[in-house]
């Protein structure tokens, strides 16, 4: 799994957000700036992240994935 693979599925699922990744191999660190996130506290965001990346995580291609999840009015 590539950096490129892990933006492309976070792309299709949070379409207007601002995404980085970093990493390697199968870790990965994640930031995230999407609407998406507005209201919801920490734990639902990552389950909205993990949503996207259960297949590659179930099968191996990813194993470790550290997330800075905020919306928009949370950015300085």
């Amino acid at each position: 799994m590539t950096v490129d693979d892990v933006t492309a599925l976070l792309d299709i699922a949070f379409p207007d957000a601002q995404i980085a990744v970093e990493g390697e191999g199968a870790k990965f660190a994640l930031s995230i700036v999407a609407e998406a996130f507005a209201g919801k506290r920490p734990v639902p965001r990552q389950q909205m992240v993990y949503a996207v990346l259960n297949d590659q995580i179930a099968s191996g291609e990813i194993h470790a994935v550290s997330m800075k999840l905020q919306s928009p009015s949370e950015v300085s």
